[in-house]
């Protein structure tokens, strides 16, 4: 019956569950997709194996949980799959996606709910996990007078340091995303509060100057980074992570140059960032 055979496995005591017993190229029924998103709210990040997917599974998978997110000014997208990014580092690449601590394309307006990545080829001895971070923790674990600090502040986040700097990419109309968001947000789902600052996007402070502004992100970023809020996914090729931008961090691992790593990724909107005290 729908859902019943599905069984979820705490990967760490703090975030990140393996999930089996569901073939994500068939259509989710109600009750298996309860359990999924319970998880994902439950664990922040969850875990596939053995998955086949065409990219229209893929794509259907993701809008079970809303609408998909078409990526700023990415152009490494499948042809006629505008929704579907691809996911590639050989032994050409200058960079990979992701080799910072960030939440996705956290410099939209409404940045993306949650990414579903699907990696189909993996390096031929082992290398490229990815790491994700608990961003609850993250809050919760700062001093008293630091989280009513940071409760009050504001951030801006920057697309152009990195998809026009590191990437090299050409804005579409209107420019590289660029907007302010509270330090600490509200989940909209769970009413957790979360830290929600990251290196890769996360340029500023508002209403601090700058040498208050470096410090204090410099603090936030190394204290988020904290192994213990972690855990660490070792992919194998037909894997899929679903993350939850809201609450986690993530970074993907580059220690496997010159081979090859290969997937494609969906990502499904989400709503702004909001901090409710």
């Amino acid at each position: 019956m729908d859902g019943q055979s599905i069984d979820v496995r705490k990967l760490t005591p703090c975030i990140g569950a393996e999930i089996s017993g569901v073939d994500l190229a068939r259509p989710l029924g109600n009750r298996s997709f309860q359990v999924i998103h319970d998880a994902l709210m439950e664990n922040l990040v969850v875990f596939f194996r053995d998955q086949e997917l065409t990219h229209e599974q893929h794509k259907a998978f993701g809008r079970r949980f809303g609408e998909l997110h078409i990526h700023p000014s990415s152009l490494s997208v499948v042809a006629e799959h505008p929704e579907v990014l691809i996911i590639k580092a050989d032994e050409k690449s200058k960079y990979v996606a992701g080799e910072e601590w960030h939440t996705d394309v956290s410099c939209d307006l409404e940045p993306p709910m949650g990414s579903i990545l699907y990696i189909k080829e993996v390096p031929p001895d082992g290398g490229g996990d990815t790491l994700f971070a608990n961003m609850y923790r993250a809050y919760e674990t700062l001093s008293a007078p630091l989280r009513r600090l940071c409760e009050g502040l504001t951030a801006i986040h920057d697309g152009a340091p990195v998809y026009g700097g590191r990437f090299g990419q050409t804005p579409k109309a209107g420019g590289f995303p660029r907007n302010e968001h509270p330090v600490v947000r509200t989940h909209p789902v769970t009413g957790r509060k979360a830290l929600y600052v990251n290196r890769n996007f996360t340029t500023r402070i508002v209403g601090l100057r700058k040498n208050e502004s470096d410090a204090l992100l410099e603090m936030l970023w190394r204290h988020s980074e904290t192994p213990e809020f972690q855990c660490r996914f070792a992919w194998r090729a037909n894997s899929i992570a679903f993350w939850d931008n809201r609450s986690a961090m993530h970074h993907a691992m580059w220690d496997y140059f010159p081979h090859r790593r290969m997937g494609h990724r969906v990502t499904v909107k989400g709503d702004r960032p909001f901090f409710r005290a």
